[in-house]
């Protein structure tokens, strides 16, 4: 994949490729933006890029070939999902002993070294990031510079301040790359040691237009739904599981109808009766939650006069007569126990006791 293929922020790419050409790269770069805006695959590409064999230049800037050994192994982490999974199969196979003394990282190119958080907190560890002080002053065996890329800002504090100590005096053939939703998550003193670009999302046209190329199994009213729900998020737009989407919606209509309203709570048991434990039901339940904030924000929008900012246009009607049966007070106590059931998930508290919590503690 070339900078060509890469969508939105133009300005952005065309500036850090500049500081490639003018081999004045920074050694700790922040990538901000929602989930979905790019910040995972620019920072691999600028990594094949730095590292190519065979590099080429595009519109008179640097870009990689993709196709020798070093792009061709960097690339290979680009389905971070996989790879994640894949590591934690692998500790999981281990002795107690050493499951415990074992953290995640992913590593497909031996001088680019990948640290997403780790679970199952979530959270990036401080042996994480004592690894990477152990090998970040090691020069590259097969590529010009180390890259190391910190998938989430979520920090342990013990972590974030091991990494100021590889912040304050980075080797010259390093680059430490930090993918944050909100660069205000990091201490301000990691900030001040790095430079921080933030990612826009790409207005919904564009998204609309994207998904035509990568996903031509939607006509054209799902893909105008798919580019509303992600929130101007090329990658998450293209790997919506729409189907599963509107599954979760459907229950978490019923959830809201049901906490809106007082009496027959036998819809509401019947809903909640399918989220139960195990990595499934877990993964039922993120999609559920991601659905309820979405449904959410729309009754919020509606309830504040601004229609166009509603995402799930295709029940436009259903949402404008759940808004009327509620005001900004029930939405805003709504959002805050919705917090409480996420903090519930983490704690592996019971999912369908904390679903029926949830709608029956915001009766009407």
């Amino acid at each position: 994949m070339g900078f060509a293929d890469f969508q939105g922020n133009p300005e952005i790419v065309r500036q850090l490729r500049e500081m490639l050409a003018r081999d004045r790269f920074p050694h700790a770069v922040i990538l901000a933006g929602a989930e979905g805006t790019g910040k995972y695959t620019l920072s691999l590409m600028l990594a094949q890029t730095m590292n190519c064999l065979q590099p080429k230049a595009t519109d008179g800037l640097p870009d990689s070939c993709g196709v020798c050994s070093n792009c061709r192994r960097i690339g290979q982490a680009l389905d971070l999902e996989s790879r994640f999974n894949e590591a934690v199969e692998a500790r999981e196979a281990l002795r107690d002993t050493d499951k415990r003394e074992t953290r995640i990282l992913v590593q497909t190119h031996p001088d680019v070294l990948v640290i997403p958080p780790d679970p199952p907190q979530m959270m990036v560890k401080v042996d994480q990031v004592r690894h990477v002080i152990n090998t970040i002053h090691y020069r590259p065996g097969e590529a010009r510079r180390r890259v190391y890329i910190f998938t989430d800002s979520a920090f342990i504090k013990e972590a974030a301040n091991s990494l100021l100590k590889i912040l304050e005096e980075p080797p010259d053939y390093a680059t430490i790359f930090l993918l944050a939703r909100n660069p205000g998550d990091l201490l301000p003193t990691i900030r001040s040691r790095c430079v921080i670009f933030r990612l826009s999302p790409l207005p919904a046209r564009e998204i609309e237009q994207d998904l035509a190329k990568h996903r031509p199994e939607w006509n054209a009213r799902q893909r105008e739904l798919v580019a509303r729900l992600s929130g101007g998020a090329v990658g998450m737009a293209r790997s919506l599981d729409l189907a599963a989407y509107m599954e979760s919606r459907k229950d978490a209509l019923a959830l809201l109808g049901a906490a809106a309203q007082s009496g027959d709570h036998s819809l509401l048991f019947r809903t909640t009766e399918g989220y139960r434990a195990g990595a499934e039901g877990k993964q039922k339940t993120d999609q559920l939650l991601r659905a309820l904030y979405a449904l959410l924000k729309d009754l919020l929008a509606l309830s504040s006069g601004v229609p166009d900012l509603v995402r799930n246009t295709d029940i436009a009607a259903e949402l404008k007569a759940l808004a009327r049966s509620i005001d900004f007070p029930w939405m805003t106590e709504a959002t805050q126990q919705l917090g409480q059931v996420q903090s519930g998930m983490r704690r592996n508290a019971l999912r369908s006791l904390s679903l029926d919590a949830f709608a029956l503690s915001l009766e009407r």
